[in-house]
């Protein structure tokens, strides 16, 4: 045979060979595995990360401020000290980036009562702490909204009665939880100014049901998470000085 014809023999089974099959997945089994005391821990396993397990309990345990009493979420009717705490935290720190960036000023904050998953004791407030109060990975966003969209927010809060956290607002309601006077920035809330309102990303995006935040003037990101920004707060602080205050009340 030629060696031509070899060639072309060779090169066809070749291709031939290399052609892919057509496969079906026919069947996944799965199966539920629970994790708990019945697992025996490994020991070199255990003996690897032991190292970094100290030196990250280290880091999240360091004092970096000091809280003279327990705070809870549920000490107040319409404000709360851990709560007042949380927001003045977030426009402290989320307002020089936020100025940085745009030249304006965050006019006030709004959070959730639900976000604070746990109390501050007395006593060290670490980086754990933070943790703690919020184990998730929400940012902070500043929405633009009109004060129109300010005063359906209000209508909200009027419903939810819940001591939602605030700052750089005063609300003032009647017994009935209605509205009577709200400031911000001590002024009258305008329907046709704009406010920058500070808040989660899970918020603007329709959480708690909050869809006052739907279609703001604008949005703006300040890549800075709501538990970092309490972590630098507490960097530095001292003493914790949390209370109840006026800043959401009723007659």
């Amino acid at each position: 045979m030629k060696l031509s014809k070899l060639l072309l023999l060779a090169s066809t089974v070749f291709i031939l060979s290399c052609k892919t099959e057509k496969t079906e997945v026919a069947r996944i089994d799965t199966q539920r595995i629970a994790v708990d005391n019945s697992f025996q821990e490994d020991s070199q396993i255990s003996e690897f990360i032991s190292p970094y397990k100290e030196h990250l309990n280290a880091t999240l345990d360091s004092a970096l401020a000091y809280n003279p009493s327990l705070l809870s979420k549920n000490e107040g009717e319409l404000n709360t000290a851990i709560g007042n705490l949380m927001a003045d935290a977030v426009l402290i720190q989320a307002n020089p980036v936020f100025r940085k960036r745009t030249g304006k000023n965050i006019d006030m904050v709004l959070l959730n009562h639900g976000g604070i998953r746990a109390v501050i004791p007395a006593g060290k407030v670490t980086s754990r702490t933070a943790y703690q109060i919020m184990p998730f990975e929400n940012e902070i966003v500043i929405a633009e909204l009109t004060g129109k969209k300010i005063k359906e927010m209000l209508k909200y809060l009027e419903k939810a009665k819940t001591a939602h956290p605030v700052s750089g607002i005063k609300i003032l309601a009647d017994k009935n939880y209605k509205t009577i006077k709200a400031t911000i920035n001590e002024e009258e809330i305008e329907d046709d100014m704009t406010y920058f309102v500070a808040t989660s990303d899970y918020l603007v995006n329709g959480g708690d049901n909050m869809n006052f935040f739907k279609d703001p003037v604008n949005l703006y990101g300040a890549d800075y998470k709501i538990r970092n920004a309490m972590i630098d707060y507490f960097k530095k602080t001292d003493t914790i000085k949390a209370k109840i205050d006026d800043r959401y009340i009723k007659e």
